[in-house]
């Protein structure tokens, strides 16, 4: 049975429920400084940040973004930490084929979703809707 960390529950609840790209750098960025620096959870970042940045109007930032974020998520299992990383990978390479033809074929920012694979994951998930991550005002930057 695998035991998530909170703040990556908190990191899924931002990206797939509120959609809120900055807050889930928050999160993730403490994970990933308590984890040791993990490549996996520093890929997951990035893309969050890569559609914070296209959502700001930063196409550039954001191409670098994904790709970096596209380039350490490479070599994980598909299924890696209860997600379905492979999807989000393709979903990933797909925005980025998007952005960089953006000037000919423009488009609106749009979402992501980070499929869940494991149940006890997705309950995790249900019970952070219940009672919501309190937001940290003072700042960590």
């Amino acid at each position: 049975m695998a035991a998530y960390d909170r703040l990556y529950v908190a990191y899924l609840y931002y990206f797939n429920e509120l959609r809120d790209y900055f807050e889930c750098h928050e999160v993730m960025e403490e994970l990933w400084l308590e984890e040791g620096r993990s490549p996996l959870y520093q890929g997951l970042l990035q893309i969050a940040v890569g559609l914070y940045h296209h959502a700001n109007g930063n196409v550039s930032g954001s191409i670098k973004l994904f790709s970096a974020g596209l380039d350490k998520l490479a070599p994980y299992p598909a299924d890696s930490l209860g997600i379905d990383l492979g999807k989000l990978i393709e979903e990933s390479n797909t925005y980025v084929s998007k952005l960089h033809r953006i000037k000919e074929e423009p488009f609106a920012p749009y979402d992501l979703t980070i499929h869940l694979l494991d149940p006890e994951l997705r309950d995790l998930l249900v019970e952070m809707k219940q009672h919501p991550p309190q937001h940290e005002e003072e700042g960590h930057d």
